[in-house]
């Protein structure tokens, strides 16, 4: 293999890859061995007549093997939008909004701006990566590698499997409850089962399928949920809840800005995997834009929508609100606005939004088969459509008994995710701009001896949990720096703040040392 160094800003305008913004030479030199999907087929072995067979159905072979330049054919960068635009135009978004009600007790206006400016934030990280994956052709998780080392990622990829599996259980309950809010004769078991074989069904063919299925979906979405918006506006049932002051806010902001930051962020870890079969001089600068506009648009229109909505809940004459989200959750908050005036058409619109839970899942389950395959050579070895079939199994089995628990699960797990990953960003990030400072050889990606040693990430990721660990404020435990803002008993959480500052700042040393040892 080639130890070419390839720098990562390759300019659009070059084949080369001229990097214009330093002025240099064409160094975007590709000397990493271009495995084609045929390879994946080829031989007499049980793997390749696997994959013969199901090829012939469409089924994508490869799985966290690079992909050469010769198969980036992709070129339509409105797929990265739309991709991102069906994966949040869904009904789970909009239960993090309604959070802001029921669970922190805020009010309108604070949870607005909370939810805006949290999101410019979470979001970031995302379409910064998405332009990572035309330049390499590598999945996120084997990218990762460059940042925490061959064994290191490994540590990243049970994080980030976890993460997979949470996200879709959490999601799967969503739709459900919309389902039995339609009818209650259809159990919550039923309705995971139905959603959770949608999802199989569409990432199990790969990567084309999913981009068209994402090219398409949000567009129901968003109509029905223009139709919520109108039926709400129309019954008048919105209340503008004023904000509170002191300790109480500070702490509630607090620990619904991490919720949000939770979810808008979750998708950092899968960000390259939906644009590396675009071509290698596509733009940057358009690829960011195209994801940061796929996601800030519908993260901030549900999440919104929700926490109006959520307002109604409190009405103290008009109770079909509070009982609506009392007996079936988001499904009856959403009930309580289309029923009365919609009839069967609004359980029409219902069900529609639970099954937008698909295009919110299919990230979900296609990005865990190569969190898989990167733990091991025997999980590489499984073929990814094997991977996809045991994450829907395991998914639906912690969603199923975790029903009737939905909004502690919710709320818990969306700041766990935040935390990981706000470790994840303040590792990754100093490693790209001081240390690599944009360089890197793409021939290594698969090479132990070559990949950074992986000692000061790990350590680093330590040191992060440590920060997340003081600043937490969760019903389970608190954290002595989290105990210090809201009410007593409560707190105020600052995990992934902390999280981040206490990585970024230990890898910075850590890793000075360990580049000055190892030299690599």
């Amino acid at each position: 293999m080639g130890s070419v160094k390839n720098e990562y800003y390759a300019s659009s305008h070059s084949p080369t890859g001229t990097d214009i913004e330093k002025g240099g030479p064409p160094t975007y030199t590709d000397e990493a061995p271009a495995v084609s999907g045929e390879v994946f087929v080829q031989g007499d072995t049980p793997y390749a007549k696997i994959q013969r067979f199901v090829s012939r159905f469409g089924v994508e072979p490869r799985g966290i093997e690079r992909v050469p330049e010769n198969e980036r054919t992709d070129s339509n960068l409105m797929k990265v939008g739309t991709m991102w635009l069906s994966a949040n135009m869904v009904v789970s978004s909009f239960a993090i909004g309604a959070l802001a009600i029921p669970v922190f007790q805020l009010g309108f206006v604070d949870s607005l701006l909370t939810i805006f400016f949290i999101n410019l934030l979470a979001i970031t990280p995302v379409a910064f990566f998405s332009t990572f994956g035309p330049r390499f052709g590598l999945r996120q998780m084997v990218l990762s590698r460059y940042f925490f080392g061959f064994y290191g990622v490994k540590v990243i990829a049970v994080f980030n499997c976890l993460a997979c599996v949470g996200w879709s259980s959490v999601n799967v309950i969503v739709g459900a409850q919309l389902i039995n809010a339609v009818n209650t004769d259809v159990p919550g078991y039923a309705g995971i089962i139905i959603i959770a074989a949608a999802t199989f069904l569409i990432t199990l063919f790969g990567y084309k399928v999913v981009h068209t299925y994402e090219f398409w979906s949000w567009i129901p979405c968003f109509i029905i949920f223009l139709i919520v918006l109108g039926e709400f506006a129309h019954s008048g049932k919105f209340s503008n809840l004023t904000m509170h002051t002191g300790s109480a806010e500070a702490g509630s902001i607090l620990s619904f800005a991490a919720s949000v930051f939770g979810f808008g962020t979750g998708w950092t870890s899968y960000a390259a995997d939906y644009t590396v079969y675009q071509p290698v001089t596509v733009s940057r600068v358009k690829t960011f834009a195209w994801t940061y506009a796929g996601l800030i648009f519908p993260l901030c229109f549900t999440e919104m929508l929700g926490l109006a909505i959520a307002t109604a809940t409190l009405d103290p004459v008009d109770t079909s609100y509070a009982d609506g989200y009392s007996q079936s959750g988001i499904g009856g908050l959403l009930a309580a606005v289309l029923f009365p005036p919609l009839g069967r058409f609004g359980q029409f619109c219902l069900i529609i939004l639970a099954l937008s839970i698909v295009a919110n899942n299919c990230p979900n389950i296609y990005s865990l088969t190569f969190s898989l395959q990167v733990l091991a050579r025997w999980t590489q070895a499984v073929p990814r459509f094997i991977w996809t079939f045991v994450g829907t199994l395991v998914y639906c089995a912690i969603a199923i008994p975790g029903y009737s628990h939905f909004e502690s699960v919710l709320e818990n797990f969306m700041l766990l995710i935040g935390y990981w990953l706000a470790i994840y960003e303040g590792i990754s990030l100093p490693e790209h701009f001081i240390f690599k400072k944009r360089q890197y050889d793409i021939s290594i990606y698969n090479s132990r001896e070559l990949l950074p040693p992986g000692g000061a990430a790990v350590l680093a990721f330590c040191f992060g949990v440590f920060g997340a660990v003081m600043g937490m404020a969760q019903v389970w435990f608190i954290g002595p720096i989290g105990k210090k803002i809201g009410l007593p008993g409560y707190g105020g959480d600052v995990g992934f703040e902390l999280a981040f500052a206490f990585a970024f700042v230990s890898y910075c040393g850590l890793r000075y040392f360990e580049k000055k040892s190892f030299g690599r």
